[in-house]
């Protein structure tokens, strides 16, 4: 039977804050003796500490909500190895949620978050937050919460923005150096996230390249490699078609699988663009030119942010611009003429 720290207080004569205290190596007011006969009841009996019961004394459960859209999405994947990698070494634990993009389901979790007293909670969001969870509003106040959501949800602070816009239009317009003429976008068919920067970045990087947007050329799908794969049959039945960029490396996947079976390759019948740059990327054959966006770093910033609101909750949180990049690989051909 496991002790409790108030069993352990008993055992030893002592107050349930005088263990803690001892168990956390904070003060000096015990003498060695007290410290020696609580310690060796601690080891006698191999306790280990109870977060939730500790939390009734020092307010902290040393545990943090994180909520994705997808618990099976590579790119969240990769974020939650971030804030990990970050909250471990401090002695936090992650309790991750999944909230099948629902908002509904999104403000239940945050709910059950806060009765299970986490000191504070990630929220990765492709929705606008109703007012009363809105930033400022009094749930935020009594819980950290910092937001990962394209900066959708208006606040001052904890912004965290990806240059999506800028790594799309870099993408698109390295196709149009390459010779690309008639280049096809895979969008995201909006049930998930707006991806709406991509798309804008496609369409103006063709304007200032002198080319046409055809509205043919866009195909929408999932943000999935099944997604991808739908899409990329349908923009594959206009064969003038030599370059697709897709909206992310998900959807790239399935694009590449739609060329291969229409019996064409990659580069040699058509160009292909990804956007994320997950681990794997490289690997494909032929390994995939892609936009780079710092997934881990955006999870680890994260972790940063809500650990520092829990610590020091009198300093305002400060927001975070991430670079994108593109990274050229195999995937794109140039066409001479």
């Amino acid at each position: 039977m496991k002790l409790t720290i108030r069993q352990i207080a008993e055992m030893a004569g002592v107050s349930v804050t005088t263990v803690s205290q001892i168990l956390n190596n904070k003060g000096s007011r015990f003498s060695e003796e007290t410290r020696r006969r609580v310690l060796e009841i601690v080891n006698e009996h191999q306790y280990r500490p109870d977060f939730f019961a500790s939390n009734l004394i020092n307010r902290h459960s040393k545990t943090i909500g994180m909520i994705v859209p997808d618990v099976t999405d590579f790119f969240f994947s990769k974020m939650v190895e971030g804030a990990e990698t970050y909250l471990n070494p401090l002695g936090y634990m992650l309790i991750l949620c999944n909230s099948q993009q629902s908002l509904e389901k999104e403000i239940q979790l945050l709910q059950d978050l806060n009765h299970r007293a986490v000191d504070g909670v990630l929220l990765a969001t492709p929705n606008l937050m109703p007012p009363e969870y809105a930033y400022g509003s009094d749930f935020y106040r009594k819980m950290p919460l910092v937001l990962i959501d394209r900066g959708i949800n208006q606040r001052d602070t904890g912004r965290l923005i990806i240059k999506e816009y800028e790594g799309a239009y870099q993408g698109v317009s390295y196709l149009i150096q390459q010779g690309h003429e008639h280049i096809a976008l895979l969008k995201e068919d909006g049930k998930y996230y707006q991806l709406q920067e991509r798309y804008n970045a496609y369409r103006h990087a063709l304007k200032d390249g002198a080319i046409p947007y055809k509205k043919n050329y866009v195909a929408t799908g999932e943000l999935t490699i099944d997604g991808g794969y739908k899409a990329a049959k349908e923009v594959l039945q206009h064969p003038e078609i030599t370059a697709i960029f897709c909206s992310n490396d998900a959807m790239a996947i399935g694009c590449y699988r739609a060329i291969y079976e229409a019996g064409k390759k990659v580069p040699e019948d058509y160009s292909v663009i990804g956007f994320d740059d997950l681990y794997f990327t490289s690997s494909l054959t032929p390994a995939l030119t892609t936009v780079n966006q710092p997934a881990f770093e955006i999870g680890f910033t994260a972790a940063k942010f809500i650990v520092d609101a829990i610590e020091f909750p009198e300093r305002r949180m400060p927001n975070k611009i991430f670079e994108t990049k593109l990274i050229i690989r195999e995937s794109v051909k140039e066409i001479t003429s």
